[in-house]
């Protein structure tokens, strides 16, 4: 048996995987620990799994702050520059007081002490990435939060999106002086690059991402083993809502619209509108508004609204799934194989869309575009469009075939051995 620390930042979005894997080695007989965020803990602990903090102390329902997170020109930097650098001291604290006695340390996307950690105490390491973007490859190039003209510019050769990443970099560079400071702090080089370079396990870097949104690339880091997609929410039993059961039974697959964990909690005027989109085409729907928003207005017997329900649930037996484009959000619309409309926000989301689009099942709006009328327009062009779920079938396949929880922990297993 060894003792796994698998540790995240970010939102359900970020933590569902992990909860996945932390599950699945505990009926291997591992004893895993996740170290996420405080305002977690009931969730990871109401699971039977052993909690341990970790700062920042930031509260997944703090509305202004998601605000500042989730906004398209400011977000990223928000999360890394005000959030995560100057939390470094105390993340690598809470990191090693979890990590102590552990064999190996799973980590997400942005736990920017993790690579430090290792070093100084020399424990195994696994990294991961949950969405295409962050493995920044040249012959994939992706799209990027407020510039989605990107998309237009992935036929350019691979030496140009080189360049660009050079480029990219070169502005970030500006950024790292607490990750420097950090670093000396610890006796370590500051010649450690966190965004781009040096954020990948040499030991083993998991993609747990489907390749119905990306296929392995030669220059995606030589440790890297692509799992596909590790659901969490088909783990765990009773959260089945028999109402929304009772409302699937009693017509036509309805429109399903969500903006995942983080987005809702700054959702503006996009549930109201898709009432009224709703509305204009007759078709039936279902609105996951959120536990801390209040029902959108215009409800009635044909268009419902629920705080939540699992995603496994509704996604699969709905008409078309609306939504933000979170890693986690697309890759349950992409295993119920159903047409997507996006609005995508920030971070990920603008390069998920723009995948899922060239892959033929969904269309985009941009988020200020959002209205009742631009709603039913796309929705009713995907819904007469019968090449939407053909090809949303064929996706499905893919996902289905792919197996992601077992896959990264017989690699978690191996690299243990």
């Amino acid at each position: 048996m060894a003792r796994i620390v698998l540790t995240t930042i970010g939102s359900l979005g970020d933590l569902h995987p992990k909860l996945a894997l932390a599950l699945e080695l505990r009926r291997r007989g591992h004893d895993p620990v996740v170290c996420t965020w405080v305002g977690y803990q009931e969730k990871v602990e109401a699971l039977g799994l052993t909690f341990k903090p970790l700062r920042p102390n930031v509260d997944p329902t703090d509305r202004q702050l998601l605000r500042r997170t989730m906004d398209a020109a400011k977000g990223p930097e928000t999360v890394i520059r005000d959030i995560i650098f100057p939390s470094l001291p105390d993340m690598y604290n809470d990191l090693a007081a979890a990590c102590v006695s552990a064999d190996l340390i799973v980590s997400g996307e942005i736990v920017y002490a993790v690579p430090s950690l290792v070093e100084t105490t020399g424990i195994k390491w696994c990294s991961t990435s949950l969405a295409p973007m962050t493995l920044f490859s040249a012959e994939d190039p992706s799209v990027y939060p407020t510039a989605e003209w990107l998309e237009f510019l992935r036929p350019l050769p691979s030496l140009f999106h080189r360049t660009l990443f050079s480029v990219m970099q070169l502005t970030l560079s500006g950024w790292y002086e607490p990750y420097k400071a950090f670093r000396r702090s610890l006796g370590l080089s500051e010649d450690h690059e966190p965004i781009f370079r040096d954020k990948f396990s040499r030991n083993l870097h998991l993609a747990m991402f489907s390749r119905a949104l990306a296929r392995p690339r030669s220059d995606w880091p030589v440790s890297t083993l692509q799992t596909g997609a590790c659901f969490f929410d088909e783990s765990v039993p009773g959260e089945e809502n028999r109402n929304v059961n009772d409302f699937l039974d009693a017509g036509e697959p309805p429109i399903v619209f969500t903006l995942g964990s983080a987005a809702v909690m700054d959702p503006g005027n996009f549930f109201d509108e898709s009432v009224k989109a709703a509305k204009l085409l007759g078709k039936r729907a279902i609105l996951l508004y959120g536990r801390e928003n209040e029902p959108p207005v215009g409800l009635n017997d044909d268009i419902v609204g629920f705080d939540y329900a699992p995603f496994s649930q509704v996604f699969g037996r709905s008409a078309c799934v609306v939504h933000q484009a979170g890693v986690g959000t697309t890759g349950q619309a992409l295993r119920a194989g159903v047409p997507q409309l996006i609005m995508p926000y920030s971070h990920d989301q603008p390069d998920n869309a723009a995948r899922v689009r060239r892959a033929g099942v969904a269309e985009i709006i941009r988020r200020g575009n959002y209205n009742a009328e631009t709603a039913s327009q796309a929705l009713g062009a995907i819904l007469r469009d019968p090449g939407y779920r053909a090809r949303a079938g064929e996706l499905k396949r893919i996902v289905d075939s792919e197996g992601g929880t077992t896959t990264a922990c017989d690699a978690i297993e191996e690299i243990l051995r």
